[in-house]
This record gives C-alpha cells, sequence and structure tokens, in this order.
C-alpha cells in the first residue's frame, strides 16, 4: 500500500525545486567523501594560495559531484526517500532528523 502512496502523492514546487535537490547535494557530498577529504586537505594546507594549487582536487570534486547532480536514477532515489520520509511524517507527526537520532539509554 506505501507503494500505492508514494506514487500518488503530490510533490510541491518546494520539494522538488528546492527539497529534494538538498537531499541529493548531501548524499552526493557524502558518496564523494574521498573528493571531499582530498579537497579540504589541500585547503588547509595551501592557505592563501588555495586558489592555485587545489585546482586538480576542485576539479575532481566538481565532477563528481556534477555526475550525481545529473543522474536521473539519482534523483528518482531520493524523491522515493524524500516521500517515504514525508509519509512517515505524516503517519507519526515526528521529522525525520528526531527520529534518526538515538534516544539516551536510562540506567
Amino acid at each position: 500500500m506505501e507503494a500505492t502512496q508514494a506514487e500518488e502523492i503530490h510533490l510541491r514546487h518546494v520539494e522538488t525545486d528546492v527539497l529534494i535537490p538538498k537531499m541529493m547535494r548531501e548524499k552526493a557530498k557524502e558518496r564523494c567523501a574521498d573528493r571531499v577529504e582530498a579537497f579540504n586537505h589541500c585547503c588547509k594546507d595551501s592557505g592563501f594560495f588555495m586558489v592555485f594549487k587545489c585546482r586538480e582536487e576542485n576539479a575532481a570534486l566538481k565532477d563528481c559531484l556534477t555526475q550525481h547532480y545529473k543522474d536521473p536514477d539519482f534523483f528518482q532515489m531520493c524523491k522515493q526517500e524524500y516521500i517515504q520520509e514525508k509519509i512517515e511524517f505524516e503517519r507519526t507527526g515526528i521529522p525525520a532528523k528526531n527520529r534518526r537520532q538515538k534516544l539516551p539509554t536510562t540506567m
């Protein structure tokens, strides 16, 4: 039944143009973590000259991120995940970030 709900749910303009792309950026950064780390390391080591010294790392990072941004399957995956989070929020009333937090253990 949830699969039919996910297909029938209507997304607002802000969801398709802002919220889902935001989710895509976060996931793309996770998938390109090695390139993000290399770029950050280069910037820390280069200081003021990072604009000139880190061009290669920046280009590799941009290529990786752009590859994910332009992938229609990646967009659909993020869209379906967003819809599932939206359905779960409507069902429980608890935002996704609050559900992901670990509950404190009591002794």
